[in-house]
């Protein structure tokens, strides 16, 4: 997957992770979102929330049947820490899996987001940003998180 962090979380993707790793607030999560169309990289990196992201003219997240953001809490993630020996923090999600995805809008990306549990879109904050290009067809989708992880800081 390609890595793209927004404008708003540069220097802020290892503070969020952590808030959600160590449950504090307790009601922090972090959303794994499928885009079916998304802006340019500029117009997407400019966005401050996952609303703003909605409101871009060419910008619409996944509705196929069997699409529902995904949802990570302290005991999805991987324990923070950083590698000192390289000098640098990976930070790590599981892969993900949607069962069964209808056929319908061609997904072309997948977003990182922090917010709180029940908060709105306007309150979520885009962290990063990933090239996701699948055709549902009614079968299982897998993004495969790469081994180093969804983000590096070094």
């Amino acid at each position: 997957m390609a890595n793209q962090v927004h404008n708003i979380a540069l220097g802020q993707v290892v503070a969020y992770y952590r808030r959600v790793d160590e449950n504090d607030p307790s009601t922090a999560e972090l959303y794994v979102i499928a885009w079916a169309a998304s802006d340019t990289d500029d117009a997407i990196k400019d966005a401050d929330t996952v609303a703003a992201i909605e409101a871009l003219s060419s910008t619409a997240e996944a509705t196929n049947s069997g699409y529902a953001r995904k949802v990570l809490t302290d005991a999805d993630l991987t324990a923070f820490g950083p590698d000192d020996t390289n000098n640098r923090v990976d930070l790590d999600i599981p892969d993900q899996t949607w069962t069964a995805v209808a056929a319908g809008s061609n997904w072309t990306d997948l977003g990182i987001a922090y917010g709180l549990n029940g908060g709105a879109d306007s309150a979520k904050v885009p962290l990063t940003w990933h090239d996701f290009v699948v055709t549902p067809s009614g079968t299982d989708i897998v993004a495969q998180i790469a081994a180093a992880g969804f983000f590096r800081a070094s």
